[in-house]
């Protein structure tokens, strides 16, 4: 069961980032980020997640999981892993489920106020980042214009998300708690506003699952 705890508590983790257009290349992180939110109604794409521990002072990566996303504005998401197991998180725009193929189980709760101060927030949400996020630039690493987005909540489970944009595109993300632990995501294979169907977020709950509400 540790090895869950990489998603369990990662409503967020759950992240869905698509391109935003190629003349913000040199634009600053904040306003990469606006344009991609304000633009990007859909996306879909993998993600490798991995939680990072310091071991003698150094950071070592001590879990890695991998899957697919997608997700349509606002409030609508689904987060697969695949790797190491199957794992299901999924939001309707009213209701968070959270699937676990191993044990059969589905857990459900309202979206209404899961969001709000989440990574999915930034990413699933409404455009009005800054009603629950103080953001600012943080500059320049690498290839990637970094921001941070710091829960204005006081009950967030985040101290500070922090996005890295590549051409107007967030490509990754680095999730710190209030537990000290540190979990990076990086994405791959964007697609930018996909064709979606207009059940394409409705839950089905498996044949057999027990069911748990919260």
């Amino acid at each position: 069961m540790k090895s869950k705890k990489i998603v369990r508590g990662l409503i967020g983790s759950v992240l869905a980032l698509a391109c935003a257009l190629p003349v913000l290349a040199h634009a600053g992180a904040i306003e990469q980020f606006k344009v991609f939110v304000a633009q990007t109604k859909s996306s879909k794409g993998e993600f490798v997640q991995q939680q990072v521990k310091k071991v003698n002072g150094v950071d070592k990566v001590t879990k890695t999981a991998s899957g697919t996303f997608l997700f349509a504005r606002p409030g609508k998401f689904i987060w697969t892993y695949t790797k190491p197991y199957e794992q299901v998180l999924q939001a309707d725009g009213e209701q968070f489920f959270m699937y676990d193929k191993d044990l059969n189980q589905v857990s459900i709760k309202a979206l209404n106020g899961a969001l709000a101060s989440s990574p999915a927030a930034i990413l699933f949400g409404s455009n009005d980042l800054e009603q629950n996020f103080t953001l600012k630039e943080t500059g320049l690493k690498g290839e990637l214009e970094w921001l941070g987005a710091i829960p204005k909540a006081k009950d967030s489970q985040f101290e500070v998300i922090n996005i890295g944009l590549k051409d107007g595109m967030p490509v990754a993300m680095e999730l710190k708690d209030t537990f000290g632990q540190t979990s990076l995501i990086t994405l791959s294979k964007i697609e930018r506003n996909p064709s979606l169907k207009a059940d394409q977020f409705k839950f089905v709950v498996p044949k057999g699952a027990d069911i748990f509400r919260q």
